[in-house]
């Protein structure tokens, strides 16, 4: 091999391992915190089964319809434990994603597990950011076996158009989110059925619908992390008991 070649070879070899580097550094995930890691833990009438793809949160009762949450982007699904947790204490079973690299757009086909796992449970499916745009795009795909879409500080794009799915649709976002770009959330309710129940949490923002700590850019909260999932939780709650539940009776 020639000199020349051989420096040649050094230096893209040195510029692979940058762009390696530079990846690993860009993608490191948001950690769940203190307050995630101790939902995570079983006990309370609650079982907490943690596999390669889901963490899977269930109560001692088994209500109808189970829960899928996508996690927001680069952020470990622990980081939703506690929201999770709380849900499953009222009966919901409740299923967070473990996604390739810590993004939902790398598996949005992900749910499919869950659907074939539990082929006479319903399901609704939701996620927090960029996991909430992909599970539009999955329950636009799968509107026969989703019975409906939450979304944490989320939109849709126009491959998760909802608009003639006939699904009932919660939209939350907190009063104080500085990562969702407003003014495609407004556009983005082209593609959410006229029925869409929209919700602000006053004093919330983009990071405490998990628990991960601050997420850069975002504006500091006006209320602790556990009033936002408690108002989190609430709205979900209500949502399914009648939005849901409504809209599969009829």
């Amino acid at each position: 091999m020639s000199q020349a070649r051989k420096k040649w070879m050094q230096a893209l070899v040195l510029v692979i391992l940058g762009a390696i580097c530079l990846a690993i550094w860009y993608l490191q995930p948001y950690q769940p915190d203190q307050a995630a890691l101790t939902a995570m833990q079983g006990g309370e009438g609650i079982t907490v089964m943690d596999t390669n793809d889901w963490i899977i949160f269930q109560g001692g009762e088994s209500r109808e319809p189970g829960l899928i949450l996508y996690p927001g982007a680069l952020v470990k699904p622990e980081s939703y434990a506690p929201i999770a947790r709380a849900l499953a204490g009222y009966g919901y079973h409740v299923f967070l994603a473990r996604m390739p690299l810590n993004l939902a757009v790398g598996d949005m086909q992900r749910a499919t597990q869950v659907l074939k796992a539990y082929p006479n449970k319903t399901f609704v499916i939701g996620g927090h950011s960029l996991g909430g745009t992909m599970a539009a795009q999955f329950a636009a795909n799968h509107p026969d076996r989703i019975k409906g879409v939450f979304l944490l500080g989320a939109y849709p794009n126009s491959q998760g158009n909802l608009k003639t799915a006939n699904l009932p649709v919660l939209s939350l976002l907190g009063s104080r989110d500085g990562v969702i770009d407003m003014k495609e959330f407004e556009e983005s309710k082209q593609y959410l059925p006229e029925r869409t129940v929209y919700m602000s949490i006053e004093g919330g923002n983009h990071s405490q619908f998990g628990s991960y700590g601050s997420q850069e850019g975002d504006q500091p909260a006006a209320i602790t992390p556990q009033e936002q999932w408690q108002q989190t939780v609430a709205a979900i709650k209500d949502w399914l008991l009648h939005e849901v539940t409504m809209m599969n009776v009829e």
